[in-house]
């Protein structure tokens, strides 16, 4: 690509949950995919909700019996997986530390919307913030509590926050989100959609990535 031509714009969304460790893995990958190719194109990034278990009760569940009933994976293969997550996260620089319990996101996901309509890379600070909270620091992202401070720690207003968890504000649209991209065939994620034409599915690596960003950006 002639690094002369001007920036290719290019909206992405990111079709994720909170609790995937490939959506963690898979965002640490694209980013550094988009820093590769700098200043070539301009990234307009969305954050899009996606529950990986839409019906897990408030108070979570155990972690290893969860996988259990839901893959039908044996102590092994658990294990095995865990360890390669985390070399793949240990490459890109992300800490992948023991979790006991799994929990339900759905109002992570109310405050991801809200802090996309903030603008400003506030979305993406607590997107990032929350992978940290969950797979690094085995925080419960669903206590409202503790939702309240990590959208403080990343200079968001907190008792904005607040009001938001204690009503029903942005599930509609939280819903119909999830509805578009169900609607559309998303049934696993991370779903990396390129200027709403363009399908990466998984947490690929990130030459992968950056390999179909420079493709697509060559097409103008």
């Amino acid at each position: 690509m002639n690094s002369s031509k001007q920036a290719v714009a290019m909206r992405i969304d990111f079709v994720s949950d909170v609790s995937c460790p490939w959506c963690a893995i898979g965002l640490h990958s694209l980013e550094q995919a988009i820093a590769q190719l700098g200043a070539a194109i301009e990234v307009d990034l969305h954050f899009q909700p996606f529950e990986l278990n839409p019906q897990m009760a408030a108070e979570g569940e155990d972690m290893a019996e969860h996988l259990v009933r839901k893959y039908g994976s044996t102590p092994a293969q658990l294990a095995a997986t865990r360890e390669m997550i985390r070399e793949r996260g240990a490459a890109l620089g992300f800490t992948f530390n023991q979790r006991e319990r799994i929990y339900n996101t759905f109002d992570a996901h109310r405050l991801l919307h809200w802090a996309g309509i903030e603008g400003s890379g506030k979305q993406a600070a607590l997107k990032h913030a929350l992978l940290a909270a969950y797979f690094t620091d085995a925080v419960d992202v669903s206590a409202h509590a503790e939702l309240v401070r990590i959208v403080g720690a990343v200079g968001l207003d907190a008792g904005r926050a607040a009001k938001i968890l204690e009503s029903d504000e942005f599930a509609q649209e939280v819903y119909e989100r999830e509805q578009h991209y169900t609607g559309n065939g998303i049934n696993s994620v991370p779903a990396v959609i390129i200027n709403n034409r363009h399908l990466i599915s998984g947490g690929q690596p990130v030459e992968v990535f950056a390999d179909a960003l420079r493709r697509i950006a060559d097409q103008g």
